[in-house]
């Protein structure tokens, strides 16, 4: 089966009901998608589908639709994503174990909203934990990010 992610095809033979978190992690050696709950209840794993913020432990590679698009694919250091760039500038991370979830889940909140309210933010990121509680440090993150994909 052939699939695409952060913009490379690659042909795996696993059986289809594998989740895509283990395909990216054990099959494609692509760690920054992390294993959190397995349960789509924790974020840790998000990716995006087309765009879309999903949780990979819960999409069947068999029933993915799209191209994926990781942490990995979304910024690299010396040429960081908006979120990317945001969350360095606030000095989110402390564990980091949850970020690249997190920095996931707020590129696709502001692919389609790029000046979310207080509100917005937090809806968007609800399903996105934080054992560390950086929770105040992701809004004002997010917030700045926002502002400089305006260009405000």
């Amino acid at each position: 089966m052939k699939i695409k992610v952060d913009g490379k095809s690659h042909d795996i033979d696993v059986e289809p009901e594998m989740p895509l978190l283990w395909v990216l992690r054990d099959e494609l050696g692509i760690t920054g998608v992390k294993y959190g709950c397995g349960i789509a209840q924790c974020g840790a794993c998000t990716v995006h589908v087309d765009g879309e913020a999903m949780r990979s432990c819960q999409i069947s590679v068999g029933d993915l639709e799209g191209e994926v698009t990781t942490i990995n694919g979304l910024g690299t250091p010396d040429n960081m994503h908006i979120v990317q760039a945001a969350w360095a500038e606030h000095q989110v991370a402390q564990c980091g174990y949850c970020q690249s979830g997190q920095i996931m889940q707020a590129a696709s909140l502001l692919s389609e909203n790029n000046n979310p309210t207080d509100e917005d933010i937090d809806d968007a990121m609800s399903g996105n934990l934080c054992r560390c509680g950086t929770y105040p440090r992701i809004r004002q993150a997010v917030k700045t990010a926002a502002k400089n994909m305006r260009g405000a």
